[in-house]
């Protein structure tokens, strides 16, 4: 029987996944690690620190799951998207990696607005992407930049561990505000217009494809086979919209991560003029995701748990308590901006706020509104969707550490008004890289037939009408507060 290991970059920790031919999981493990804040605003994290944690966990899962390692078929890569990592010569990082959640490049965006980047990337420009990060670094650290001979996204540094090989996907590629959305590929004219040489950036392939196989090196620090083929693999988002089974035009989902997204699959490009919502490549040819994507999603709650809870609380102590509370938080309305905010506002400067505090109110409050926030900002990146598609599902496919909670669950169906599903597997991005890694090795046709062996649970959460009216008034204060505070939020930025 083959098997095939899918491992996935996230932002606060590294998995892999060993799965069967037919996706059934065999062994997991993480390995986590921290971002670094030099200052406010910066987020980075240190290239080498990813690939040793990857390596770890790569080897702690085929420990745990007994098997030799000529018996994993393929690899495929998952990893946190839009990330700069600046290779010089050599192929060593030049300095931190700059990732997603990172905020200085707001002159350079407005710059690349300017130029009109956002209608050749058919994506709209925001702080933590590839391109703006790397003309910030040109422009602010010179002497770095001079070295830089190479650029990739950060799950592509670790597959370059595993096999040597420069490259990067069209999913991932597309998350750069570099790529030209409608060709799929780099966009020499923008590249040129803002005088950076196209021989920076990596061939563009499909996912599935193979990049190269495992070096003697890799195996050693890994325990994998040398010469086990490795795919491209994608971008986090895409890979977990495979593992959840998401391919198919209409198709919705929501994630609630560290961050969290909405996404709709589309059979051609969803334009917004406004540029509120993201769009990216699908692995599957001739898909594209239009994506509300939220820069807040699970890490404002576990902000909220280190900063006001007894450090041994768990997450589910804190769904306990959410739920000893009604519905609507007693008026404690959270705006979870606590990273700035992408769809629908794409406003780095954004803030996280509490309004509506009274004597009456507690922790339980606290936490219940910090959730209902969290879902309240996928509905501000719904409605945008519904207005823009006709294609919307009537029906959610809930990912991400959110979906583990059946209180979240219940939120995203009242306030998104949607039925929620869940499927069987508990790491959708790494079992998505592992499906594609399958493709790569000729176990599956397509991306299509991989994304067939998805298993949804049988429990299906309804919307409750009784929330409805309740829900559409706090959303409706929820936008107000944001509205009412925007320029406030970019005073106090400016202030530090």
């Amino acid at each position: 029987m083959a098997y095939f290991m899918g491992v996935d970059l996230g932002t606060s920790s590294a998995k892999a996944l060993i799965v069967e031919g037919r996706g059934e999981a065999v062994a997991l493990a993480a390995e986590a690690y921290d971002i670094a804040i030099p200052r406010p605003g910066w987020a980075e994290q240190d290239a080498d620190g990813l690939w040793r944690a990857c390596a770890a966990c790569i080897r702690r899962a085929l420990s745990a799951s007994g098997l030799a390692s000529e018996a994993i078929a393929a690899v495929g890569l998952s990893g946190q998207m839009h990330g700069l990592v600046a290779l010089d010569e050599g192929l060593r990082p030049v300095r931190p990696a700059i990732i997603w959640a990172d905020r200085r490049s707001a002159a350079q965006v407005e710059h690349l607005r300017g130029l009109g980047a956002e209608d050749v990337a058919l994506n709209p420009a925001a702080t933590g992407f590839l391109l703006p990060s790397l003309m910030w670094m040109r422009e602010n650290e010179p002497e770095w930049f001079g070295r830089v001979a190479h650029v990739l996204l950060p799950k592509d540094y670790v597959r370059l561990m595993l096999c040597g090989e420069l490259g990067t996907d069209v999913t991932d590629a597309s998350g750069t505000l570099a790529m030209d959305g409608a060709r799929r590929d780099w966009s020499l004219p923008l590249l040129d217009a803002l005088g950076l040489d196209a021989a920076l950036f990596p061939e563009v392939r499909l996912p599935s494809q193979v990049a190269g196989c495992v070096t003697a090196r890799a195996a050693a620090d890994t325990g994998l086979r040398a010469g086990t083929p490795v795919v491209y693999g994608g971008g986090d988002g895409p890979m977990q919209l495979v593992g959840n089974g998401v391919v198919r035009p209409g198709m919705l989902t929501a994630n609630i991560g560290t961050a969290s997204q909405i996404d709709l699959i589309t059979g051609s490009p969803l334009i917004d003029e406004r540029h509120r919502m993201q769009l990216f490549c699908h692995a599957p040819e001739g898909r594209w995701i239009a994506m509300g994507a939220s820069l807040n999603g699970g890490g404002t709650l576990k902000w909220l748990k280190n900063a006001f809870f007894d450090p041994q609380a768990t997450y589910r102590d804190l769904d306990a308590l959410a739920a000893s509370v009604p519905a609507g938080s007693a008026g404690l309305l959270a705006l979870p901006y606590l990273c700035g905010e992408r769809s629908p506002h794409m406003d780095p400067c954004a803030r996280g706020t509490f309004s509506g505090f009274t004597l009456s109110h507690t922790r339980a409050h606290l936490v219940r509104a910090v959730m209902e926030g969290v879902v309240f900002a996928l509905r501000d990146c719904l409605e945008v969707l519904e207005a823009l598609s006709p294609q919307v599902s009537g029906d959610l496919i809930a990912s991400g550490g959110g979906a583990r909670s059946a209180l979240w669950r219940q939120m995203q169906a009242d306030i998104l008004k949607k039925r929620v599903f869940t499927t069987r597997s508990a790491e959708e991005a790494c079992l998505g890289a592992a499906l594609t890694a399958a493709v790569g090795a000729g176990e599956f046709r397509d991306i299509d037939e991989a994304a067939s062996v998805v298993r949804m649970n049988p429990e299906v959460t309804e919307p409750n009408p009784r929330n409805f009216a309740l829900y559409d008034e706090r959303f409706a204060q929820f936008q107000q507060l944001y509205r009412d505070n925007r320029a406030l939020f970019s005073r106090m930025d400016a202030q530090g």
